[in-house]
C-alpha cells in the first residue's frame, strides 16, 4: 500500500509542478489573465504601489510569479513527502480561491456554462484529493485489515 500512495502522490504532484512551470514561463500572459479577474482593494493599494515601485513589476505579474512558485514548490514537497500537510493546506486554499475567482459558472446560462462547471467540479475533486493527502500526512499507517475486523 505505501508504494501505491507514494506513486499516487508523485503523479498528483505533476499536475501542480507542470501548471506552475507554465505560469512562470508565460508570466505576462498569466498576469494579463489575473488582471481581468482580480482587483486590488483600495485599502491595500498604497502598499501594492510601493511593492510595484520597488520591484518594477505590476501586481498581477507579482501574483503570477507567486502562484507559479507556490504550485511548483508545493508540488515538489508533496512528491518528496516533506511538509505534506502544510503544502496540501496551502494548495487547498489556493485552489478554492482560484475556483471562486476564475470559474464563475453561476453567472452564465446553463448551456454555455458547461465547461466552466466541469472545470469547477474538477477543482473540487482536486481539493478532495488534497484533503486525503493532508489526512494521510507523512507518516505511514500501520497495517490494517482490508475489510475491518472480521
Amino acid at each position: 500500500m505505501p508504494a501505491f500512495v507514494t506513486f499516487g502522490r508523485i503523479l498528483f504532484a505533476v499536475l501542480f509542478i507542470y501548471t506552475g512551470a507554465t505560469k512562470l514561463f508565460a508570466i505576462q500572459a498569466t498576469a494579463d489573465f489575473i488582471a481581468t479577474k482580480v482587483t486590488v482593494p483600495e485599502m491595500v493599494t498604497p502598499y501594492t504601489q510601493q511593492v510595484e515601485q520597488a520591484t518594477g513589476m505590476t501586481t498581477p505579474q507579482l501574483l503570477a510569479i507567486a502562484i507559479g512558485a507556490l504550485e511548483i514548490i508545493a508540488g515538489l514537497m508533496i512528491a518528496l513527502n516533506f511538509g505534506v500537510r502544510l503544502f496540501a493546506m496551502l494548495l487547498i486554499i489556493y485552489v478554492a480561491v482560484a475556483t471562486v475567482l476564475f470559474y464563475d459558472f453561476w453567472n452564465q446560462v446553463p448551456p454555455e456554462n458547461g465547461k466552466m462547471l466541469v472545470d469547477a467540479l474538477k477543482n473540487l475533486s482536486i481539493i478532495g484529493a488534497l484533503f486525503m493527502i493532508m489526512g494521510y500526512g507523512r507518516a505511514t499507517r500501520p497495517v490494517e485489515a482490508a475489510y475491518g475486523d472480521v
